[in-house]
């Protein structure tokens, strides 16, 4: 499996990522979560500071207590990982630049997971909780909750999406 997603072309990988919001029961490996973790830790940092913890729930007691926090509870439950994607301020120099660093982060982790032939989706609502959430799963007063996760083997086909011309995007050339 991991020999495909070297072969795929990163136009393709970019252009076939979809949000994938339903899993089977299938595990997904510490071996394949750790992998994840460090396609996260190649994105680019600002100074390379390099910002970003992770926090890896598997446990179902904990899950269950998550997906109180969000309106996304279906996607929390039926995920066979989640993973928080923190901010650590502690190693900040510039918040933008953190956060775009963040980002980035998630990217990277997202591309690799669905060259994987796994599923995600990002969910930013929960972020309304985050402190409730850095509460549960005993995340030090510097952590600042970014984004979680939800992956697992997709139990949906991925639908096809559509996207502007680029050109349409460009304001300016000279």
């Amino acid at each position: 499996m991991e020999d495909a997603w070297l072969k795929m072309d990163i136009f393709e990988l970019i252009k076939t990522r979809r949000s994938i919001r339903k899993f089977t029961d299938e595990p997904v490996s510490d071996e394949i979560i750790d992998k994840i973790i460090e396609a996260g830790t190649w994105a680019p940092s600002g100074l390379n500071n390099q910002p970003w913890k992770f926090a890896i729930i598997k446990d179902s007691e904990l899950k269950a207590n998550l997906s109180t926090l969000t309106h996304y509870s279906r996607i929390v439950l039926d995920a066979n990982t989640l993973i928080a994607v923190l901010l650590d301020n502690s190693l900040s120099y510039d918040r933008t630049k953190d956060c775009q660093a963040i980002g980035a982060c998630i990217q990277n982790m997202l591309l690799f997971i669905h060259s994987m032939g796994l599923g995600a989706v990002w969910l930013g609502e929960i972020l309304k909780n985050k402190d409730k959430v850095l509460e549960l799963i005993g995340g030090p007063g510097d952590f600042e909750l970014m984004a979680l996760i939800a992956l697992g083997y997709p139990a949906e086909k991925d639908g096809k999406r559509t996207r502007r011309d680029a050109a349409q995007a460009i304001i300016f050339r000279k």
